[in-house]
Parts: C-alpha cells; sequence; structure tokens
C-alpha cells in the first residue's frame, strides 16, 4: 500500500487562511479537493501571517521534517507589500528552494505579479523572480497566486467580489476558485512524488 504523500504548504496568510474558519483556508480546502479526485496526500499548513520571503528562509529547514515528499512556496506578498528590493526577495527565494532541493522534495512555485506602485522597474524584476528560480531548480511553477479571481482576461473588477474587506486575502469562495486553478499543478507535484518513488 503506497504511502501517504507529504506536502508542506510554505507561505504567508495566503497560505494560513487569514480571516477566514480554519476549514474554509487554502490547505484545507486544497486537500479536501485533492483527496476527492483519489489522491492520498496530507497538506502540512506551513502559513505565517505577515511572513516575508527572508521569515520563510529562517524556518524553511527546520519545516521540512523528515518524511516530507513536497514543498508548496507561496512568498512573496509581503515583499511586495514592505518594497522590499527584488534583489533581496530572489536571494531569500533562492535559499529556499536551494534548501529544498537539498533535502531532495519536489517543488511546486506559485508567483505573484508586484503592483506598479514601486514603478515599472521594480514590477519588472519582481515579476521575473518565480519563474526564473522554478526554472533553474526544476520546480513546477503557476504564474499567478489570484489568477482564478481575476480571470483570464486580467479583469480586476471581477475580482473584488471574492475578497474579503482588505482586499488582500480571499473568502473562502475566493479561496475555491483558487484551489480549482491550482488543484492541477499540485497534482502534477503528486505525480512527481510517486514517479521518483516508482523509480
Amino acid at each position: 500500500m503506497a504511502e501517504t504523500t507529504q506536502v508542506l504548504a510554505l507561505g504567508d496568510s495566503l497560505t494560513q487562511g487569514y480571516g477566514l474558519p480554519a476549514k474554509d483556508g487554502l490547505v484545507p480546502q486544497l486537500e479536501r479537493w485533492l483527496q476527492a479526485r483519489g489522491h492520498d496526500v496530507k497538506i502540512v499548513n506551513g502559513g505565517v501571517s505577515g511572513d516575508t520571503t527572508r521569515g520563510g528562509l529562517a524556518r524553511v529547514s527546520w519545516s521540512l521534517t523528515q518524511g516530507m515528499d513536497a514543498m508548496i512556496v507561496t512568498l512573496g506578498g509581503n515583499d511586495i507589500l514592505r518594497g522590499v528590493d527584488p534583489a533581496e526577495t530572489r536571494s531569500n527565494l533562492d535559499g529556499i528552494l536551494q534548501i529544498g532541493q537539498s533535502k531532495g522534495v519536489e517543488m511546486l512555485v506559485i508567483g505573484l505579479y508586484a503592483s506598479q506602485n514601486y514603478g515599472a522597474d521594480y514590477k519588472k524584476a519582481f515579476d521575473r523572480i518565480h519563474p526564473e528560480l522554478a526554472e533553474t531548480y526544476g520546480a513546477l511553477y503557476e504564474p499567478n497566486y489570484f489568477q482564478a479571481l481575476i480571470g483570464d482576461d486580467g479583469d480586476p473588477s471581477a475580482y473584488v467580489k471574492y475578497m474579503q474587506m482588505d482586499g488582500i486575502h480571499p473568502k473562502a469562495v475566493g479561496v475555491a476558485r483558487i484551489v480549482e486553478r491550482i488543484g492541477p499543478r499540485v497534482e502534477e507535484l503528486i505525480g512527481r512524488v510517486e514517479t521518483r518513488a516508482e523509480g
């Protein structure tokens, strides 16, 4: 009998489930979605509200406990909110993925797009970080955590109805849409774990 696939979801409040009942956060909803599709999977909630990539780097090593098979990395939103230099964000994420690679876990990087608040150069530098590092480390990549809420036509007005009052964190219905969007990527991640186990 195959062992349960253990996945660490390393992230900030978007992963932790800020403002929602525990059952409605990203991790419980994603786990239920995967289990309903026949996957024997346990997702560990490694989301810390307010965390930056620096915080993620500080705790990734001990968060990847023995028996962890894979890691989903969703970090960078608080770096944007604080105007952290993209070079520092890149360095921190690089460190996180390096540690994941050294521990032999399969990885999925979920990106975010910076706003124009800090100018076009900041946005351009930030938006390249996640895809480039995912490619460097051979990780799976999902471009934008919020894509399911804005739709493929990129209409930002569609986004509002899925968000809590703060405009930053999704409601439960928004999380459900996000899970539908990123779920297939997580299935790919689980598939990589299974393929490696068979090999």
